[in-house]
């Protein structure tokens, strides 16, 4: 009877059921979770390998250029074209123009900036595009323009009873003026810059001596780069697209996406171009893309700087980040057709502007740097049965980042925070590239990236920042804790059971959502 209430019969129970569940976990692996997987691995490396043949390609063609002296800008002879100016006194009629809204730390930085100029008096219009909602704010920037008007600068101070269109509406209600229609040039210049006194020198020139130029565009130069570790990491990506991306396009096919400001425009070539439009959230973007279509072609100037404001808190830089995302992505679903069946312009060019300057680096190199490395590769952790490459998991992916980085070595040290840091940021980037491909909600979404002017300021009379007063639920990001905590699980799963020691890699970019999701990064400012 004893062997009757044996206990043995129960744990072998509990055994063959743990051992029945072990199994058929195994069994679901192997047919349910495999094939998808291993398909998405696949899927991911072709990206990945499309990412980094990009990568080669543009840093071959820098070296050349650079160790050859075959930079577009330097083979116009800007020196002759300046003498020739002043001798017979031929100066274009140039309009200058500065759109703005709410910008109360920076509107005096750059009216004063661009009222100073070095140009004709009677040759320049300085246009001031005030959207502001903020009536005291719109005296005051009034108030600005009319200081300079005493002093004999042709300034115009233009509002609008709406905001239709937000910049690009702004814009083109500028270029409907009646002082307008002399003018040669439009020069464009977001609120936060501020261009050095001899900025027309050395731009409008190129446009003189070559008529089928159409747009010049300088190169940004970040006064608050140092101000916090999340602009340090912003200037080393955007180095990168200017010293490199801007530079090939200028160098291979006299094209590349018009950043917004700094550049100068033949006002021939916009309305040639059908104007600004307001049909995506970079009508900069989408007037270059049209203007090259044309036939016209674009320099760029990378030894002509001007001086700008990065975002430093983390709610300005993530909408801006969105707008930059979702916008090419809407313009690249909009346009892919017209590129196609263009005939002004070579086959060529359009592949460059269909794969590589919209394909590749406006939708796969978000989609491969999140989906990639912060999804496929934790989840192939846990699967055991599937194999991961190292080739496309590590040696690509670090090739790539030593190219990208290339371009800021003051700032190399920073080198993990800045891969830690993007691979955050291509989570929010990854999001708003589809929604601007399937034209869903917040696709035309619009926020004025904000300004606080402190880095221009004399340290003496700067401000300390005060921590924010807003309720500490209110900085707090779901959606990237929610990532964090996927991931540390994820590492603490590779410790216990993994070969490859990637724990170390999971723990740093877990911790990075963890740092971004309670909004500790970029610096606190008062509400």
């Amino acid at each position: 009877m004893r062997n009757i209430f044996r206990t043995e019969p129960d744990v072998l129970s509990a055994y063959d059921f743990t051992g029945s569940f072990t199994d058929v976990w195994r069994h679901i692996r192997v047919s349910m979770v495999m094939p998808p997987l291993t398909a998405a691995i696949c899927v991911c490396a072709v990206m990945s390998l499309m990412m980094f043949v990009e990568r080669v390609y543009m840093t071959i063609v820098v070296l050349l250029v650079k160790f050859l002296g075959k930079k577009k800008y330097t083979q116009y002879k800007l020196e002759a074209l300046k003498e020739d100016l002043e001798q017979n006194r031929s100066y274009p009629m140039v309009l200058v123009q500065i759109p703005m809204f709410n910008e109360k730390e920076v509107y005096k930085l750059s009216i004063g900036a661009v009222c100073s100029l070095r140009w004709p008096a009677d040759r320049l219009i300085v246009q001031v595009l005030d959207d502001s909602t903020n009536e005291v704010l719109r005296a005051l920037v009034e108030l600005e323009c009319k200081k300079w008007i005493q002093r004999g600068v042709n300034v115009k101070y233009e509002t609008r009873n709406n905001r239709n269109g937000y910049k690009a509406g702004a814009l083109r209600e500028g270029l409907k003026k009646d002082y307008v229609f002399d003018c040669e040039f439009v020069v464009i210049f977001d609120a936060d810059f501020q261009p050095d006194e001899d900025f027309l020198w050395r731009s409008v020139p190129y446009l003189l001596e070559n008529p089928e130029l159409a747009l010049v565009q300088a190169r940004w130069k970040f006064v608050n780069a140092d101000e916090c570790l999340m602009t340090r990491l912003q200037e080393m990506s955007l180095a990168y697209h200017f010293a490199v991306e801007q530079e090939v396009g200028s160098s291979t096919c006299q094209f590349f996406g018009f950043n917004g400001t700094a550049g100068v425009w033949r006002i021939r070539a916009i309305a040639d171009a059908g104007g600004w439009k307001d049909r995506t959230t970079v009508e900069d973007m989408d007037l270059a893309v049209r203007a090259s279509l044309k036939g016209w072609k674009f320099v760029f100037v990378g030894d002509l700087e001007v001086k700008n404001e990065l975002p430093s808190t983390f709610k300005a830089y993530r909408f801006q980040q969105h707008r930059w995302s979702c916008g090419p992505a809407n313009l690249f679903r909009k346009m892919t057709k017209e590129i196609i069946f263009c005939e002004r312009v070579s086959i060529w060019k359009k592949f460059h502007v269909i794969y590589a300057f919209f394909f590749v680096r406006k939708i796969i190199a978000h989609w491969v740097t999140f989906f990639f490395y912060c999804v496929i590769i934790p989840v192939s952790i846990m699967v055991p049965e599937v194999h991961l490459p190292k080739l496309i998991a590590i040696y690509v992916p670090a090739t790539v980042t030593i190219l990208n980085s290339s371009c800021t070595l003051r700032s190399l040290h920073l080198l993990v925070f800045w891969i830690l840091f993007e691979n955050v940021m291509s989570f929010h980037r990854s999001k708003a590239t589809i929604i601007g491909l399937l034209g869903a909600n917040r696709v035309n979404e619009w926020v004025v990236t904000e300004k606080l002017g402190n880095a221009t300021k004399p340290k003496s009379i700067v401000k300390p920042l005060k921590k924010s007063r807003s309720r500490f639920g209110e900085r707090l990001h779901f959606s990237e804790l929610i990532m964090g905590l996927f991931l540390l699980y994820v590492a603490i799963y590779d410790m216990m059971f993994g070969k490859d020691h990637m724990f170390v890699y999971l723990l740093l970019q877990s911790g990075a959502f963890f740092v971004i999701g309670v909004g500790y990064v970029g610096i606190s400012v008062s509400n």
